[in-house]
Protein backbone atom coordinates (compact mmCIF):
# COMPACT_ATOMS: atom_id res chain seq x y z
CA UNK A 1 0.00 0.00 0.00
CA UNK A 2 1.33 3.79 -0.76
CA UNK A 3 2.75 5.69 2.22
CA UNK A 4 1.01 8.76 3.74
CA UNK A 5 1.12 10.88 6.59
CA UNK A 6 -2.02 11.77 8.98
CA UNK A 7 -2.18 14.46 10.85
CA UNK A 8 -5.17 15.74 12.96
CA UNK A 9 -8.59 14.46 14.78
CA UNK A 10 -9.47 11.21 12.71
CA UNK A 11 -12.79 11.57 13.99
CA UNK A 12 -12.79 15.43 12.17
CA UNK A 13 -13.98 15.14 8.51
CA UNK A 14 -11.18 13.84 6.39
CA UNK A 15 -9.10 15.42 3.61
CA UNK A 16 -6.88 13.63 1.53
CA UNK A 17 -3.95 15.58 -0.07
CA UNK A 18 -2.36 14.65 -2.95
CA UNK A 19 1.04 16.24 -4.39
CA UNK A 20 2.53 16.84 -7.92
CA UNK A 21 5.11 14.22 -9.82
CA UNK A 22 8.71 13.65 -8.19
CA UNK A 23 7.46 15.56 -4.50
CA UNK A 24 6.50 13.93 -1.60
CA UNK A 25 3.93 14.42 1.44
CA UNK A 26 6.13 17.54 2.46
CA UNK A 27 5.16 19.31 -0.49
CA UNK A 28 1.87 20.42 1.83
CA UNK A 29 4.06 21.24 4.74
CA UNK A 30 3.48 24.94 4.77
CA UNK A 31 -0.52 24.19 5.09
CA UNK A 32 -0.84 21.32 7.18
CA UNK A 33 -1.11 22.88 10.50
CA UNK A 34 -3.84 24.85 9.66
CA UNK A 35 -5.72 22.32 7.98
CA UNK A 36 -5.83 19.97 10.84
CA UNK A 37 -7.60 22.16 12.95
CA UNK A 38 -10.82 21.59 11.07
CA UNK A 39 -10.00 18.10 9.36
CA UNK A 40 -8.02 14.79 9.65
CA UNK A 41 -5.66 15.24 6.90
CA UNK A 42 -3.74 12.62 4.89
CA UNK A 43 -1.18 13.52 2.81
CA UNK A 44 -0.39 10.14 0.37
CA UNK A 45 2.37 9.36 -1.46
CA UNK A 46 2.26 8.06 -5.28
CA UNK A 47 4.07 4.92 -6.01
CA UNK A 48 7.71 5.28 -6.54
CA UNK A 49 7.66 8.39 -4.16
CA UNK A 50 8.14 9.15 -0.19
CA UNK A 51 8.92 4.68 0.09
CA UNK A 52 5.82 3.76 -1.69
CA UNK A 53 6.29 0.78 -3.52
CA UNK A 54 6.48 1.05 -7.30
CA UNK A 55 5.25 -2.24 -8.77
CA UNK A 56 6.10 -3.07 -12.13
CA UNK A 57 4.43 -1.02 -14.97
CA UNK A 58 2.82 0.40 -16.79
CA UNK A 59 0.26 2.54 -14.58
CA UNK A 60 -2.85 4.50 -15.12
CA UNK A 61 -3.99 7.41 -13.27
CA UNK A 62 -6.94 5.18 -12.49
CA UNK A 63 -4.33 2.84 -10.86
CA UNK A 64 -3.09 5.62 -8.83
CA UNK A 65 -6.17 6.81 -7.77
CA UNK A 66 -7.29 3.00 -6.47
CA UNK A 67 -4.20 3.28 -4.35
CA UNK A 68 -5.74 6.13 -2.99
CA UNK A 69 -9.41 4.28 -2.76
CA UNK A 70 -7.35 1.36 -0.86
CA UNK A 71 -5.55 4.09 1.40
CA UNK A 72 -9.08 5.26 2.36
CA UNK A 73 -11.09 1.92 3.10
CA UNK A 74 -7.91 1.06 5.01
CA UNK A 75 -7.94 4.37 7.29
CA UNK A 76 -11.88 4.05 7.35
CA UNK A 77 -12.94 7.20 5.22
CA UNK A 78 -15.42 6.41 3.74
CA UNK A 79 -15.95 10.15 2.07
CA UNK A 80 -13.66 12.66 1.67
CA UNK A 81 -12.62 16.12 0.71
CA UNK A 82 -9.66 15.73 -1.73
CA UNK A 83 -7.08 18.36 -2.75
CA UNK A 84 -3.94 17.45 -5.01
CA UNK A 85 -1.67 19.92 -7.44
CA UNK A 86 -0.46 18.39 -10.37
CA UNK A 87 -0.14 14.82 -10.54
CA UNK A 88 -1.98 15.05 -7.31
CA UNK A 89 -4.62 17.44 -9.12
CA UNK A 90 -4.79 14.60 -12.26
CA UNK A 91 -5.45 12.03 -9.57
CA UNK A 92 -7.80 14.07 -7.96
CA UNK A 93 -10.07 14.28 -11.36
CA UNK A 94 -10.05 10.37 -11.82
CA UNK A 95 -11.11 9.91 -8.15
CA UNK A 96 -14.29 12.36 -9.05
CA UNK A 97 -14.90 10.33 -11.96
CA UNK A 98 -14.65 6.70 -11.13
CA UNK A 99 -15.54 7.01 -7.54
CA UNK A 100 -18.04 10.07 -7.33
CA UNK A 101 -19.53 8.57 -4.00
CA UNK A 102 -16.53 9.36 -2.14
CA UNK A 103 -15.97 12.78 -2.91
CA UNK A 104 -17.28 15.47 -0.92
CA UNK A 105 -15.35 18.49 -2.36
CA UNK A 106 -12.47 18.50 -4.80
CA UNK A 107 -9.56 21.35 -5.03
CA UNK A 108 -7.20 20.78 -7.78
CA UNK A 109 -3.97 23.06 -8.00
CA UNK A 110 -1.76 23.58 -11.01
CA UNK A 111 -3.21 21.18 -13.06
CA UNK A 112 -4.66 20.23 -15.98
CA UNK A 113 -7.15 17.52 -17.82
CA UNK A 114 -4.55 17.00 -20.61
CA UNK A 115 -1.33 17.64 -20.87
CA UNK A 116 -0.40 18.57 -24.49
CA UNK A 117 0.20 15.28 -25.82
CA UNK A 118 2.70 12.13 -24.45
CA UNK A 119 5.39 13.05 -26.45
CA UNK A 120 7.58 15.16 -23.48
CA UNK A 121 6.64 12.71 -20.68
CA UNK A 122 7.23 9.58 -22.54
CA UNK A 123 10.50 11.05 -23.47
CA UNK A 124 11.33 12.35 -19.66
CA UNK A 125 10.55 8.42 -18.50
CA UNK A 126 12.94 7.25 -21.10
CA UNK A 127 15.41 9.73 -19.82
CA UNK A 128 15.20 9.01 -16.45
CA UNK A 129 15.31 4.75 -16.84
CA UNK A 130 18.94 5.51 -18.79
CA UNK A 131 20.07 7.86 -16.50
CA UNK A 132 18.43 7.92 -13.37
CA UNK A 133 17.09 10.93 -11.53
CA UNK A 134 19.72 13.55 -10.45
CA UNK A 135 19.21 15.62 -13.62
CA UNK A 136 15.99 16.50 -12.74
CA UNK A 137 17.28 18.54 -9.45
CA UNK A 138 17.96 21.32 -12.01
CA UNK A 139 16.10 20.82 -14.79
CA UNK A 140 13.31 21.45 -12.20
CA UNK A 141 14.17 24.54 -10.99
CA UNK A 142 12.86 26.94 -13.46
CA UNK A 143 9.53 24.88 -14.01
CA UNK A 144 8.70 24.45 -10.62
CA UNK A 145 9.41 28.21 -9.05
CA UNK A 146 9.75 31.08 -11.07
CA UNK A 147 13.04 32.43 -12.96
CA UNK A 148 14.57 35.11 -11.72
CA UNK A 149 13.31 34.76 -7.75
CA UNK A 150 15.08 33.33 -4.76
CA UNK A 151 13.62 29.42 -4.51
CA UNK A 152 11.04 29.27 -1.42
CA UNK A 153 11.78 27.92 1.61
CA UNK A 154 11.47 24.01 1.06
CA UNK A 155 12.18 24.14 -2.02
CA UNK A 156 16.13 23.41 -2.69
CA UNK A 157 15.11 20.24 -0.31
CA UNK A 158 12.04 19.17 -2.80
CA UNK A 159 14.29 19.97 -5.84
CA UNK A 160 17.22 17.67 -4.03
CA UNK A 161 14.60 15.11 -2.78
CA UNK A 162 13.52 13.83 -6.64
CA UNK A 163 17.34 12.26 -6.66
CA UNK A 164 16.02 9.62 -3.78
CA UNK A 165 12.73 8.94 -5.62
CA UNK A 166 11.93 5.18 -7.44
CA UNK A 167 13.23 5.69 -10.91
CA UNK A 168 11.16 3.04 -12.37
CA UNK A 169 8.10 4.37 -10.04
CA UNK A 170 8.58 8.29 -10.92
CA UNK A 171 8.79 6.99 -14.91
CA UNK A 172 5.88 4.72 -14.88
CA UNK A 173 3.65 7.83 -13.64
CA UNK A 174 5.14 9.77 -16.69
CA UNK A 175 4.37 7.41 -18.07
CA UNK A 176 0.24 7.57 -16.47
CA UNK A 177 0.26 11.44 -17.01
CA UNK A 178 1.37 10.78 -21.15
CA UNK A 179 -2.28 9.24 -21.47
CA UNK A 180 -4.17 11.10 -19.72
CA UNK A 181 -7.11 12.97 -20.99
CA UNK A 182 -10.04 13.79 -18.82
CA UNK A 183 -11.52 16.47 -21.03
CA UNK A 184 -14.74 14.46 -22.67
CA UNK A 185 -15.71 13.63 -19.36
CA UNK A 186 -15.44 16.90 -17.01
CA UNK A 187 -19.13 17.51 -17.22
CA UNK A 188 -19.33 14.21 -15.17
CA UNK A 189 -17.58 15.61 -12.02
CA UNK A 190 -20.28 16.20 -9.22
CA UNK A 191 -18.10 17.51 -6.99
CA UNK A 192 -18.01 20.61 -5.84
CA UNK A 193 -14.47 21.90 -7.14
CA UNK A 194 -12.54 24.78 -7.17
CA UNK A 195 -9.43 24.93 -9.69
CA UNK A 196 -6.21 26.78 -8.08
CA UNK A 197 -3.40 28.31 -11.29
CA UNK A 198 -0.30 29.72 -9.95
CA UNK A 199 -0.24 33.01 -12.42
CA UNK A 200 3.52 32.21 -13.66
CA UNK A 201 2.92 28.59 -13.88
CA UNK A 202 4.74 27.51 -17.34
CA UNK A 203 4.15 23.53 -16.63
CA UNK A 204 -0.01 23.84 -16.24
CA UNK A 205 -0.47 27.33 -17.46
CA UNK A 206 -3.40 29.75 -16.44
CA UNK A 207 -5.09 28.61 -20.08
CA UNK A 208 -4.96 24.68 -19.16
CA UNK A 209 -6.83 25.46 -15.35
CA UNK A 210 -9.41 27.85 -17.09
CA UNK A 211 -10.15 25.02 -19.37
CA UNK A 212 -10.36 22.93 -16.42
CA UNK A 213 -12.67 24.78 -14.26
CA UNK A 214 -15.00 25.94 -17.26
CA UNK A 215 -15.17 22.01 -18.17
CA UNK A 216 -16.74 21.16 -14.76
CA UNK A 217 -20.11 22.11 -13.70
CA UNK A 218 -20.09 24.85 -11.07
CA UNK A 219 -16.16 24.79 -10.68
CA UNK A 220 -14.55 28.14 -9.59
CA UNK A 221 -10.76 29.31 -10.92
CA UNK A 222 -8.59 31.36 -8.57
CA UNK A 223 -5.33 32.66 -9.99
CA UNK A 224 -2.50 33.09 -7.40
CA UNK A 225 -0.46 35.73 -8.01
CA UNK A 226 3.29 34.97 -7.74
CA UNK A 227 3.16 31.35 -8.03
CA UNK A 228 4.56 29.16 -10.58
CA UNK A 229 3.72 25.53 -10.56
CA UNK A 230 4.25 24.31 -7.00
CA UNK A 231 2.48 26.79 -5.51
CA UNK A 232 2.41 25.45 -2.17
CA UNK A 233 5.62 26.21 -1.41
CA UNK A 234 6.20 29.23 -3.72
CA UNK A 235 2.56 31.35 -2.09
CA UNK A 236 1.91 28.80 0.67
CA UNK A 237 -0.15 31.35 2.86
CA UNK A 238 -2.09 32.27 -0.72
CA UNK A 239 -2.71 28.68 -1.13
CA UNK A 240 -4.07 28.02 1.86
CA UNK A 241 -6.76 30.51 2.12
CA UNK A 242 -7.61 29.66 -0.98
CA UNK A 243 -8.38 25.71 -0.12
CA UNK A 244 -9.88 27.29 3.32
CA UNK A 245 -12.43 29.39 1.62
CA UNK A 246 -13.65 26.13 -0.41
CA UNK A 247 -13.13 23.40 1.81
CA UNK A 248 -15.26 25.73 4.42
CA UNK A 249 -18.24 25.99 1.96
CA UNK A 250 -21.78 24.39 3.15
Amino acid sequence: MITCVTDGDPDAPALVMGSSIGTTTSMWDSQVAALAREHFVVRFNARGHGGSPAPAGPYTVADLAGDVIELADQLGLETFDYCGLSLGGVIGQQLALDHPDRIRRLVLCCTSAWFGGPDAWLARAGRVRAEGLGWLVSASRDRWFRPGHDVPPGGAEALAAQADLDPEGYAACCEALAHFDSRSRLHEIAAPTMVIAGADDIATPEPMARALAEGIPGATLSVVPGAAHIASLEQPTAVLARIQAHLRKA
